[in-house]
C-alpha cells in the first residue's frame, strides 16, 4: 500500500515538474502583449506633409512658377474686388428705382418730383438733363458697365495662365526625367503635381469670374431698362407739361 501511494507522489511530482516551466512560459508571452499592445499604442503619429502640395510649390517653385502663381491670384482678387463693388452699386441702384417708382411718379410736377429723389439718386439726375435723356441714359449705362469686362478677361484667360504653369510643370518633369536617366516616382512627383496644381489654379480663377460676369450683365440688363423706362415716361410727361 506504502509502496502504492509512494508511486503515485512520485508520478504527480514529476508532473508538476514538466507542467510548471511550460505553464510559465505560456503565460509569460500572454502577459508581455498588453504591455507590448500599450507602448505601440503610446508611439506618437508622425505628422507627415505633403511634398508635392501648393504650399511646397510656392516654396520650392521656380521664377515662372511663381509668376504664374502672381497673376492668377491677381486676377482672383481683380475678380472678387470687382464683382463685390459692382453688386453695391447695382443694390443700390434697384433700392432707388423703387423709390423712383414710389416718390417721383406721386409728385404734383417735375420739381417736386425732382426733390423728392433725393440728392445721390442717379435717376435724379436723368430727371433733371430732361432735355438730353438719350445722353443721360447712355452715360449711367456706360458707368454700370465699367470693370465687367475685366471679368471677361479673367474668364477667357485664366485657365490659359494655369495651362502655361501646366505645361512648364510637365516641361520640368522631362528634364528630370532626362537628367535621372530613368522615369522614378520620386523624379516626376513633384514636377507633375505642380503641372495639376497649375491647372486646378487656373480653372478656379476662370470659373467665378465667368458666372460672376454672367451675373452683373443681367442685373445690368434690368437696370438698364428701368432708366430707358424712366427717361421715356419722363419725356411723355414733359411733352404733355408743354402743351
Amino acid at each position: 500500500m506504502k509502496t502504492k501511494t509512494l508511486a503515485i507522489a512520485s508520478a504527480f511530482a514529476a508532473f508538476m515538474m514538466v507542467a510548471g516551466p511550460a505553464g510559465a512560459q505560456n503565460a509569460a508571452p500572454d502577459a508581455a502583449a498588453p504591455a507590448a499592445t500599450t507602448a505601440a499604442s503610446a508611439t506618437p503619429t508622425a505628422n507627415v506633409k505633403n511634398p508635392y502640395g501648393l504650399e511646397a510649390l510656392v516654396a520650392n517653385g521656380d521664377w515662372v512658377s511663381h509668376t504664374v502663381l502672381g497673376l492668377l491670384l491677381v486676377m482672383s482678387l481683380g475678380t472678387w474686388y470687382i464683382f463685390v463693388t459692382k453688386y453695391v452699386e447695382q443694390a443700390r441702384l434697384m433700392s432707388q428705382a423703387k423709390t423712383t417708382e414710389k416718390k417721383f411718379w406721386t409728385a404734383a410736377n417735375l420739381d417736386e418730383g425732382i426733390e423728392k429723389l433725393g440728392k445721390n439718386n442717379v435717376f435724379r439726375n436723368v430727371a433733371e438733363r430732361g432735355q438730353s435723356l438719350a445722353r443721360a441714359v447712355d452715360e449711367e449705362n456706360a458707368r454700370l458697365g465699367g470693370g465687367i469686362s475685366f471679368l471677361a478677361s479673367v474668364g477667357s484667360t485664366a485657365p490659359f495662365v494655369g495651362l502655361f504653369g501646366t505645361v512648364w510643370g510637365i516641361l520640368n518633369a522631362l528634364t528630370a526625367i532626362g537628367v535621372a536617366g530613368q522615369a522614378s516616382i520620386d523624379k516626376v512627383a513633384g514636377p507633375v503635381g505642380e503641372a495639376l496644381i497649375m491647372t486646378a489654379l487656373g480653372l478656379a480663377v476662370a470659373v467665378p469670374a465667368v458666372l460672376c460676369y454672367n451675373f452683373l450683365v443681367r442685373r445690368n440688363k434690368v437696370l438698364s431698362e428701368k432708366f430707358r423706362s424712366f427717361a421715356s415716361d419722363l419725356q411723355t410727361y414733359l411733352l404733355s407739361s408743354k402743351r
